[in-house]
């Protein structure tokens, strides 16, 4: 499969299980979670979302949450998508983000240090 549909699907699951997210996800109120990107395969078998999830304390509950919720989730996606095959949803703590935000208090740090 091209390239260029691979990325045309990823943003349409993107876009399509964020709103599903927001709608039916149930999330705490103390949490934020975000959809922050997807990894289809070639195949179209299975699509990997990485959700950020806001506080970090909090990521690994809402993330068991959505996952015991999946059948209902990937049901509610397969009925919005006018695709076949309509990739499994696998779900992944996005953990980029924290990283980016460790590295940046570090650089803060850094140069109170310096001052």
């Amino acid at each position: 499969m091209s390239r260029g549909r691979i990325l045309k699907v990823n943003q349409l699951i993107k876009k399509e299980f964020s709103r599903i997210l927001f709608e039916k996800g149930n999330i705490p109120s103390e949490s934020l979670a975000t959809v922050i990107r997807v990894e289809t395969l070639p195949n179209l078998s299975e699509a990997k979302v990485f959700i950020s999830v806001i506080p970090d304390k909090n990521a690994p509950e809402v993330i068991a949450k959505l996952n015991k919720k999946i059948y209902y989730l990937q049901q509610a996606l397969n009925k919005k998508l006018k695709m076949r095959p309509v990739p499994k949803i696998v779900l992944k703590e996005e953990k980029g983000i924290r990283k980016a935000a460790r590295i940046e208090e570090l650089f803060e740090e850094l140069k109170k240090e310096k001052k």
